[in-house]
């Protein structure tokens, strides 16, 4: 079993940046993949950034070039930095995580708020 939070949501100005975590509860995870998510209140859940356990990275088209997905694994911890914030960014942000030994399993985060706004 494997819990993940997250934290580093908040308000921020338009053009702001910010650097979510999502930490996961114990160390030694054989991941497959990692993600981070963002939801709005009646709208889908959205695919925003994925990490592979190559280290490859893949990105939604409208963060392309503002967001970064990356990891510390000493620290069990995925991040999402992200620049040049839009309005339209304001949502909650989840992480996702896939493993290897349960791939039909996946491992959500309660979520963290980000606001865009004046």
């Amino acid at each position: 079993q494997v819990q993940l939070v997250e934290s580093g949501g908040g308000l921020v100005q338009p053009g702001g940046s910010l650097r979510l975590s999502c930490a996961a509860s114990r160390s030694g995870l054989n991941i497959y993949t990692m993600h981070w998510y963002r939801q709005a209140p009646g709208k889908q859940r959205e695919l925003v950034a994925t990490m592979s356990s190559g280290g490859s990275t893949n990105y939604a088209d409208s963060v392309k070039g503002r967001f970064a997905i990356s990891r510390d694994n000493a620290k069990n911890t995925l991040y999402l930095q992200m620049n040049s914030l839009r309005a339209e960014d304001t949502d909650v942000y989840y992480c996702k995580f896939r493993l290897y030994c349960d791939l039909g399993r996946r491992y959500w985060g309660p979520g963290t708020q980000v606001t865009v706004s004046l």
